[in-house]
């Protein structure tokens, strides 16, 4: 098995469980053209988001790293009528690019996003929340996790990708802050008597690597 063999089968499964869409694929190609970088989910890994916010019944929803709105989309389409998502992007040419795309898939007035580094934004946000989504940098993903339990509803899940880091996760003489980060996110999710997590590898077109769940359990569990 491979990376040509794991994209086949990526390609399979979103044939047919996440066909094409014309404005998620804009969405794509607009956020190449304008240079960012290629790193949104897979179509695949962009319908488990939106399986797994309509399991917990999500109408208000965070994200924390917006880039092209692309993984947005998903989570906007999850949502019931009168639903939320607040999505939260560093870089103001991503947000524009976002806003831009979200708007042609007629979901401006469902997801709002907010400009600013997450660690700035984050306290302004009330919640509560039922669904997080992180995909932002790496080496703050313990204090964004956090603040995801703060503004969290019991039962709500918390969803963290690229965690695994191509095998990295497991080398504890890293020098990668993006390594230190997961591992240290980890050694929270070992602690944290808040949060049932586990972490799962993945493979796909998206290479090697995975993705936390953490479920926010009741203060009295």
């Amino acid at each position: 098995m491979d990376q040509e063999q794991w994209t086949a089968v990526d390609t399979y499964i979103a044939d047919r469980l996440a066909p094409a869409d014309q404005a998620r694929d804009a969405a794509l190609r607009t956020a190449a053209e304008s240079g960012l970088p290629p790193i949104a989910v897979s179509a695949a890994q962009g319908k488990l988001l939106q399986v797994l916010a309509t399991s917990v019944g999500a109408r208000s929803i965070l994200e924390i790293g917006t880039l092209a709105g692309y993984s947005a989309m998903w989570l906007g389409r999850a949502l019931p009528p009168g639903g939320r998502v607040t999505t939260v992007e560093a870089d103001p040419v991503h947000a524009e690019v976002a806003r831009g795309n979200l708007t042609r898939a007629g979901l401006a007035e469902v997801v709002d996003v907010r400009v600013g580094r997450a660690l700035d934004v984050l306290p302004e946000l009330s919640g509560p929340f039922d669904f997080t989504f992180i995909d932002a940098d790496k080496a703050t993903i313990p204090e964004y996790v956090r603040w995801a339990l703060a503004l969290s509803r019991p039962g709500a899940l918390i969803v963290v990708d690229n965690v695994v880091r191509g095998g990295a996760l497991a080398d504890a003489d890293s020098t990668d802050e993006a390594v230190a980060g997961v591992r240290r996110l980890h050694d929270l999710l070992a602690e944290e008597p808040g949060l049932l997590a586990t972490t799962v590898q993945t493979v796909g077109a998206k290479g090697y690597d995975g993705f936390t769940l953490a479920l926010v359990l009741p203060a009295d569990r």
